[in-house]
């Protein structure tokens, strides 16, 4: 059973609690009853369904009240992807910034893959999920028109992002979004998990490294799906529009490996090896490294390696994953390696680096990318920025 504390940690007024917070939090525990009483998630813990429940609850409230964070969402998709929710075809009958069966589908997708680390790539389209989100849409759909004004969630409203006395809402704002807020909480809870495993927390003098530690990521980390910073969720929220960007540097000089290696491949910017010995062959007769040296040798021992080049930031290197990508220039790529694999580079932090997949996929180049249990290569191609995007985090959208 979900309580009250457990409940209140993800809402904006935390800690305090608010007149309808006890209705929202019958609701969810009644939305976990309902899957569990119909064995609707049984691969599932308790305590995922439990979090899986308070988002979609978190994702009612916002849309019951038009706090803002749904509404961003699904502009932001519109504008980069033309869809409104990932996945989901929009029906006829889908209402902007109210209850729609494929928000709630979506919802349950997400925030029961973020938070269980057993099915984490789990496809959107399986039977578990559909008819699961499915009696939740019902419940809200029953509940709708009596459901309450949730009390404080509105947070953004009437908010200025220039405007000097708004500033400390702005910082609430800004805190309950990244640390709390249904949308975001899901897709950080990697980071999150990731920061806490590099801190001892069984010693007290640990904690405020930690709170340190979470400051910063505040600052520097995207969060939420769609793996933008706080500031970008900020503006979109209270100005509906992303922030301006920032200058763009001024044009340096091309990098020396680019020159070197666009020279050696006849202008080719990726170049693929099988083994450690042809690679290292590549930088002594192509770059010009020290003769009778073996270089990266921490590499050694892996194989299908990928190197590709950048005029601003140089080379990068990739191992063990050659045989997902169809570059017509690739000899080691397999299909039916591909299609138990490819999704790796989309989901699995650090397997594939952010530029290289970024130019694979714009290509075409990982058309054998499904997820488990599913033959549709479609789903993920037509999504695989979003996916790389929520999953990956800062390990895609990091410089």
């Amino acid at each position: 059973m979900i309580t009250m504390p457990q409940f209140i940690l993800r809402q904006p007024a935390a800690p305090e609690e608010t007149g309808t917070d006890a209705y929202y939090l019958a609701l969810a525990n009644r939305l976990v009853d309902i899957v569990v009483g119909k064995s609707l998630l049984p691969s599932y813990p308790l305590k995922v369904v439990e979090r899986a429940a308070m988002a979609v609850v978190g994702y009612y409230q916002d849309i019951i009240c038009d706090a803002g964070v749904w509404r961003s969402f699904i502009s932001e998709n519109r504008r980069m992807y033309g869809y409104t929710v990932p996945f989901y075809e929009e029906t006829e009958g889908y209402v902007d910034y109210e209850l729609n069966r494929e928000d709630v589908r979506f919802m349950v997708w997400y925030s029961l893959s973020m938070n269980y680390e057993e099915k984490r790539v789990v496809c959107p389209l399986s039977e578990e999920i559909i008819n699961a989100a499915d009696i939740w849409w019902e419940e809200l759909e029953r509940v709708y028109d009596e459901s309450p004004m949730p009390e404080d969630f509105r947070i953004a409203h009437e908010l200025e992002i220039h405007a000097e006395e708004d500033s400390e809402a702005l910082f609430r704002l800004g805190n309950w979004l990244f640390m709390h807020c249904y949308l975001m909480t899901p897709a950080y809870a990697l980071t999150l998990s990731e920061i806490a495993s590099s801190i001892d927390l069984t010693k007290d003098a640990n904690i405020p490294e930690l709170q340190k530690r979470m400051e910063q990521s505040m600052m520097e980390d995207p969060t939420g799906p769609l793996a933008l910073y706080l500031r970008e969720w900020l503006y979109l929220i209270v100005e509906g529009k992303l922030p301006p960007e920032p200058k763009k540097r001024e044009k340096t000089e091309e990098h020396k490996y680019y020159i070197a290696f666009t020279k050696a491949t006849g202008g080719k910017i990726i170049k693929f090896f099988q083994t450690y010995d042809e690679m290292n062959r590549f930088f002594i007769d192509s770059l010009g490294w020290s003769d009778g040296e073996e270089h990266l040798p921490q590499m050694k021992g892996e194989n299908d390696f990928i190197l590709m080049v950048n005029k601003e930031k140089g080379m990068l290197l990739a191992k063990n994953i050659a045989r997902c990508i169809a570059h017509p220039d690739n000899p080691m790529y397999e299909k039916s390696y591909a299609r138990h694999h490819a999704i790796e580079l989309l989901t699995e932090r650090g397997c594939c680096p952010g530029d290289l997949l970024r130019y694979v996929c714009a290509n075409g180049w990982l058309p054998d990318a499904v997820f488990p249990m599913s033959s549709d290569s479609s789903l993920v191609s037509r999504n695989w920025d979003f996916i790389a995007r929520c999953y990956l985090q800062q390990y895609y959208r990091g410089d």
